[in-house]
Order: structure tokens, then sequence, then C-alpha cells
């Protein structure tokens, strides 16, 4: 303080003054983020707290760096619909350094907390999902949404058993295969939830004529995950073979209050580590993603940082007309994802209220019902994977899923998965699958 009081220096402003003194006790990143927001708003109190957070994320949360950066930036209130910078263009050079790439950045863990992405490269960076806006050329897009919206008019809505409890699913759907015989397969083979589909399709002109253009896209982004994200090499289970989906699932949302809850999607017929294309038309909805935390991981164990870094925070993936978003191979089993109701959403001038989904899969071969364990109930059983306890955490294993059926109890089956590194089960031989979807 001495050098302080005897220097001479140019009397800096009442800003810069605030700052120094919270330079002084600089946060360890042992501090809570909330404190670094309270320090963030006193510095500057024209940013609202969802900007500070975008801000002190991008920064590792430094609040000295991101201090600096808005500094730079000029101060926009949000109201309504807001348009996010990407994460990228807050990010400061390190002193003595050129500006370019930094070092990857990190979320910061703080549960209950929404991130909202726009951008890209941010969705690639902090989700496993990667994004393509504007896909399908215009006419295209909205050949397709006016077709699935009349077909939508007769879709249902899925009953299941939920806790001792029959209830419907907060939006309708139907399910497309490509040919006559994928139909009666899918209506007297296959099995969901315990019970048999009952609004089964023939795949229409347009989806027909979208799902190659989406396979390629899927098949492009696979590759580049595996060369960005994984040294160039799949991951343990996840099939080698190009992704080619033969089945497709449309959802119809009709209204901001349709939704569906915290969910991961059923491997039972796409085997461990699936990739799942999901193109959305019609009606922005935000897609939401979280890291799956096991029960009973203390919230700052090492081994809880491993699985979730980001302790159960939400990341809100805005998803507009015309938008593809591949779910790569570790979402199913890390992660689940939602479509959370709106308060309000901006009307589609085609489309309405309403926002049309298409989940394209691959269903293989290898996990037809025939070539899968049958529990004592005689209904094929469904493949799950060990997400609530940190012991076995990952471990995929077969179970019988008759309690889902209203009417039915499930029986005591319970049987560990084994497969090959490329995905396959063990013992079992995969035949030719058929592609015609």
């Amino acid at each position: 303080m001495e050098a302080f009081v005897t220097r001479k220096k140019r009397k800096s402003s009442p800003e810069v003054q605030q700052e120094q003194e919270h330079e002084a006790s600089e946060p360890d990143n042992e501090d809570s983020t909330d404190i670094k927001l309270a320090m963030l708003s006193s510095l500057h109190p024209t940013f609202d707290q969802e900007t500070l957070l975008d801000f002190l994320l991008a920064h590792d949360g430094s609040v000295k760096a991101t201090s600096q950066s808005l500094r730079q930036s000029q101060p926009k209130k949000k109201s309504g619909v807001v348009a996010q910078k990407s994460l990228r263009s807050y990010t400061v050079a390190p002193t003595g350094q050129e500006s370019g790439p930094s070092k990857k950045p990190k979320l910061l863990s703080r549960k209950g907390a929404t991130m909202h992405l726009f951008d890209p490269e941010d969705i690639s960076q902090h989700t496993p999902c990667s994004i393509i806006h504007n896909f399908l050329p215009p006419e295209d897009a909205n050949s397709l949404l006016l077709e699935l919206l009349e077909e939508s008019k007769t879709f249902e809505k899925i009953t299941f058993k939920l806790f001792d409890n029959v209830v419907s699913s907060p939006h309708t759907s139907s399910f497309y295969v490509g040919t006559y015989d994928e139909l009666d397969q899918q209506k007297y083979e296959y099995v969901y939830n315990g019970a048999r589909l009952t609004d089964v399709r023939k795949i229409t002109p347009q989806l027909g004529k979208v799902k190659e253009r989406v396979r390629d896209a899927v098949n492009r982004e696979i590759a580049e995950r595996i060369r960005t994200h994984h040294g160039g090499k799949k991951l343990k289970y996840q099939s080698p073979e190009p992704w080619s989906p033969n089945a497709a699932f449309v959802n119809c949302y009709n209204g901001p209050q349709e939704s569906v809850g915290w969910h991961s999607d059923q491997l039972t017929y796409l085997g461990p580590r699936a990739v799942i294309g999901s193109l959305s038309l019609g009606v922005t909805r935000e897609f939401r993603v979280r890291r799956v935390v096991p029960k009973d991981s203390p919230a700052d164990s090492p081994s809880e940082s491993s699985h979730n870094p980001d302790a159960e925070g939400q990341l809100a993936i805005h998803l507009p007309h015309n938008s593809l978003l591949i779910m790569h191979a570790e979402m199913q089993e890390e992660w689940k994802h939602s479509i959370s109701p709106a308060t309000a959403i901006d009307p589609h001038p085609i489309a309405g209220n309403r926002r049309i989904n298409i989940t394209y899969r691959d269903y293989r071969e290898s996990f037809h019902p025939r070539n899968t364990p049958r529990c004592s109930c005689d209904i094929p059983s469904v493949l799950r994977v060990v997400q609530k306890k940190s012991q076995n955490w990952g471990r995929y294993f077969w179970m019988c899923h008759a309690g889902n059926v209203p009417g039915k109890e499930s029986c005591t089956f319970f049987q560990w998965a084994e497969f090959d590194d490329d995905g396959n089960p063990i013992g079992k031989q995969p035949a030719q699958a058929s592609k015609t979807m």
C-alpha cells in the first residue's frame, strides 16, 4: 500500500480503481461461480448475469481475464429474442502471445444453471452433438415440412406405464420404415417399452428424398468428430461401418407446452455408442442436454469430475427450422436430453406453432429381437447402461421391460451384455442388414 501512496501516477477512473481492488484478491478456481459473478457484477453493472456467465465460461473462470474482455465489448441488455456471439469471440490472448486459437475452454461447475449455445463450434466443443444450420435447400425443407404437417394430423400419443400409472407422451409421433416387409417386422417382431407399435408407416416421398442427404452429412460429421475429439480413433463399441438410416421416428410438438422429459434414447436395436441424426422443421425449440451424474458420487469427488464436469448444469441448443443435429456416440450413454416447455414461441410462417422433428436411426441386424436375449415373460429384453451408480458405470446389461406395459409386471431377468470392440454382441455373427428405407 505504501508504494501506491508515495508513487506518482495518473489517477485511475473509479471503475479501474475498483477493478484493481478486486484483482488484488483474484479468486482461485475453488471459489464458487456465484462469488465470481457477484464480483463481475460490481465491476460491470451494465451486463446481465447470463452474459457475465457466458464471458466467465469462455475464460476458464478467471475474473481478471473476463473483466478485460468485457471492457472491450459493448454491453447489451437482453430483451426478447437475442443472437449470441460465439464464446470464441470473448477469448483474450495471453499477454505476450499472438491472437489465435486458445486452449480448450472448459465449462464451470454450476448446478442448476442453463447455458444457451447457438454457434456450431461452441455446440461441438461443449456437447456430444454437432449441428448444421440451413441443412436443406429452402424449397426441399418446406416441401418436407408441408408433407409431415399433413401426416401429423393422424399421429398418436404413445401410451406407457410409469410408476404403476398409465400415462401418455406429451407430444404425438409416428414411425417410418422403407418397405412393407420392414413395416410388418416393426408391428409384429419389434417391441418398444414392452409393447408393439401400432402406428408404423411406409416412408413418404419427401422423407425418402432427404434420407440420403442426411446419411452423407452424418457420416461426414462422425468422421470429423473422431478426428477432432478422439484422436482419430473411434470409441470402444462404436461401429466402424458407415451410418445408414433405415428407420425414422417423426414427432410433432404442437404449441409451446408440448415437450419431452429428460431421457436417453433406447439402445436396444441400435447397439452401443449409437449415432442419431435429428432434423428440425418449423418452430424453433430448445434442445437441452446435461451429463449424467451417478447418484452416489460426491459433488466434488474426482470420480464425478470425469463423468460430469458441469455438475448437472444444462446446456440449451437452439434448433431453428431446417437444422440437422447429430447426436454422436457419446450421447446416449453419458448424457440425457429433453425438449422443455417454452413460455412463448415465435410462430413459423408455414408450421404456425408446430415443430416437426425427424430422428433418423440405423437399426443393426445383430440387434434384431431374434438375436437378443428374451426373458421368461417371452418379451425381447431391453438394452440399458449403468448410469445411476459409480460401480459398473457405463456397463451394458439386458433386462425385462414388461413392466412398462399396462396390465403387466416385469420379471427379474437380468444379464450383463458383452460386445466386441465394434459393438457386436459376443458369440453372435451379424447378418447382412437390409438398408432399404
